[in-house]
């Protein structure tokens, strides 16, 4: 005979389960930016105070971050949410991080993608990709005996 699980240790279990599966994930969206680190956060911090009007709250040019007051388009003005958006240099590329801790996902990715549009039309087009050379290979070395021809025995032995 199998053996029943009491219904109260059952509902313990599922509400565990439940309470994991929805818990919040860190809401953040991101974009690749094919402008300097510079131009993107001059351009992010212009779009922010001149195209959306927004309250920048702290800004730091040298760590290329931004914290403002998000005001939800159609919302009360009194009603806001603090955001941030980062734009970081790694390896070459520049990304571009938005977030909005206390909205949906959605708000996050309207704002990159007007960032994204405002850069363009301010900008232009994206400066093309210059790819490096690949190194040319080594000279061989003066010093060393050609590996085809043995070396020559001392003359004084």
């Amino acid at each position: 005979m199998a053996q029943r699980w009491p219904k109260s240790v059952v509902t313990v279990f599922l509400t565990l389960a439940i309470a994991i599966a929805a818990a919040p994930a860190e809401g953040r969206v991101d974009a690749s930016s094919p402008y300097s680190k510079a131009l993107t956060y001059s351009g992010a911090l212009r779009y922010l105070r001149v195209g959306l009007g927004y309250e920048v709250v702290e800004k730091d040019p040298d760590a290329a971050y931004l914290i403002f007051k998000y005001s939800t388009p159609g919302g009360a003005k009194d009603s806001s949410a603090t955001g941030s958006l980062e734009v970081i240099e790694a390896a070459g590329v520049v990304r571009v991080f938005v977030s909005l801790p206390r909205m949906p996902e959605y708000h996050e990715r309207m704002l990159r993608d007007g960032l994204m549009r405002k850069l363009r039309d301010e900008y232009g087009a994206p400066p093309p990709v210059v790819k490096k050379p690949a190194p040319a290979p080594a000279a061989p070395d003066d010093k060393a005996p050609p590996p085809d021809k043995p070396s020559e025995p001392d003359a004084g032995r």
